[in-house]
């Protein structure tokens, strides 16, 4: 690391090293990577999605190739919040690097919950996952709508003592709007994209190859609409935004951030490469070096559109 360039980036009030963070669902609890990358060199976690209660999943298949991307259908497998907090969580704060507890549920009621329980835990912030189906609203997922992210926003806020980052879905018309009514709703920080929903097909079977039949897709194929929808909601807010879909290398990296990113999250190029993350943040030091930055800041947002 160059002592001439700060790769640091403030979220909310929490100060990372540097703005590469891992995906939630695609890190476990840290871990299995801890044996091919060192923890203390990534700046944030974002660690496997939490529910109020242990999840068994889907049942198998849950994992499906496609060209450029995977198509996924876990379902949300974990051990539940308490757990994580007892067995999981003292391993990861022996590193530096910041811990978001990413949370799902199906009513409003488990959320709060949720949050209040790691209210007073270790965690740095809690990420909320509201593409998860709303049990109470005919199942429909509860960011789907800009009524539907500040009903649930709203609540849970209210029960969090660290900073709320709202992870928005991309399976909706109109980005800004679900944006905005995060914002106004009080949260304190956007991530997007979630997965975005697909469906893969074995032509000998005639059928889905998912046991589930529908998957989220990630990686490379959802980068652009991604980067999109990135900076549609970068320029539709003042909160901070965290940017990810399909980034796997530094050049993706330093895209996301030009259009409005904070920071960004590393999903599926994980699996194929457990040490881009060092990689990215690598790359995002020597392109801040090459082009005469001092530091992030002063690239963040400055990608402006052709007339």
């Amino acid at each position: 690391m160059s002592d001439n360039i700060d790769l640091s980036t403030n979220i909310a009030g929490v100060q990372f090293d540097n703005p590469v963070i891992m995906a939630s669902g695609t890190y476990g609890f840290g871990k299995e990577y801890s044996e091919y990358v060192d923890l203390n060199q990534i700046g944030g976690i974002s660690v496997k999605g939490l529910t109020l209660k242990e999840r068994k999943g889907n049942k198998p298949p849950r994992i499906a190739e496609t060209p450029a991307g995977i198509l996924n259908s876990v379902g949300l497998q974990n051990p539940g919040v308490e757990v994580f907090i007892k067995e999981d969580l003292p391993f990861l704060k022996k590193y530096k690097t910041k811990i978001i507890a990413n949370i799902a549920g199906n009513t409003i009621e488990e959320y709060c919950e949720m949050a209040e329980i790691l209210g007073d835990s270790q965690v740095d912030a809690i990420e909320m996952n509201v593409s998860c189906p709303n049990v109470k609203a005919g199942c429909l997922a509860f960011g789907t709508s800009p009524k539907g992210i500040e009903e649930i926003t709203s609540a849970v806020k209210k029960y969090c003592k660290q900073p709320l980052i709202v992870k928005l879905t991309p399976n909706v018309s109109d980005i800004k709007s679900i944006a905005m009514a995060a914002e106004g709703a009080g949260a304190d920080c956007i991530s997007l994209i979630n997965t975005i929903l697909g469906l893969a097909i074995d032509i000998n079977k005639k059928k889905p190859i998912l046991a589930n039949n529908f998957g989220g897709l990630s990686g490379p194929a959802v980068k652009p609409i991604a980067l999109r929808m990135v900076y549609e909601a970068a320029h539709s807010v003042k909160i901070p935004v965290i940017g990810m879909g399909g980034i796997s290398s530094w050049e993706d990296a330093v895209e996301f951030i030009l259009v409005g990113a904070s920071a960004v999250m590393v999903g599926t190029a994980n699996f194929v490469n457990p040490t881009i993350p060092i990689e990215i943040v690598n790359g995002i030091e020597k392109y801040l070096e090459h082009h005469g930055h001092t530091g992030l800041d002063e690239i963040i947002g400055k990608m402006d559109l052709n007339d």
